[in-house]
């Protein structure tokens, strides 16, 4: 039980600081002092610092594939499970939006791309879930017969650009302050199930 607890300690003192200083800036080091570890532990349990990140990122991804997968086996329509979809993301973005910074930017460079390709792939299964719901949509009739990668960007992007700067939306909001976020949040997820209703669903006659 010991050595569980203490592989969560590094975990979570590691997402910490990954999030504060960026993959580069933070050490192995560091990790160890954050969590109460020592060197020994993050190498026996990871590997390396990379092993903690890959870890970190994988279970972040895992944990919305798992997600994605209860609302596709959900016995609604397609609709529904697309505004279900897009409540849960900007959810979970908001959770740890300095994280979601973090990640943004550490994969958009290339010194790791071996690395990183492991988890864009990841995040492109996740992906593939999104569009096997607007694929059904299509073809059951209630969505219209649109682009499902670029809407699919359209919901995924307005979500990133809103967590990375969110002044674009709202003059002076302070993302600290959790009632601003709060209100940002929802005002974001009722933009973007209005954006599923107008644009994917046909109208009614």
């Amino acid at each position: 039980m010991e050595k569980t607890d203490k592989k969560t300690d590094i975990l979570r003192a590691a997402e910490t600081l990954f999030a504060e200083l960026g993959f580069e800036g933070t050490s192995t080091r560091q990790i160890a002092k954050e969590s109460g570890a020592n060197m020994a532990m993050i190498n026996y349990y990871f590997g390396s610092k990379e092993g903690v990140f890959l870890e970190i990122m994988e279970d972040r991804i895992c944990g919305f594939k798992s997600q994605l997968n209860q609302i596709n086996d959900e016995k609604i329509p397609a609709k529904e499970k697309l505004l279900k979809v897009v409540e849960q993301y900007v959810s979970r973005i908001f959770s740890n939006i300095t994280f979601h910074k973090m990640m943004h930017r550490e994969l958009s460079l290339t010194q790791r791309p071996e690395m990183f390709g492991q988890i864009r792939d990841a995040m492109a299964s996740n992906r593939m879930v999104i569009e096997k719901i607007i694929e059904n949509g299509i073809a059951e009739g209630s969505f219209r017969n649109v682009d499902v990668r670029m809407s699919i960007l359209t919901i995924m992007g307005t979500i990133s650009m809103i967590a990375i700067s969110p002044t674009k939306a709202e003059d002076n909001i302070d993302m600290n302050d959790e009632k601003q976020k709060e209100a940002l949040r929802k005002r974001l997820v009722a933009h973007l199930q209005d954006y599923i209703i107008t644009h994917l669903t046909k109208p009614t006659k």
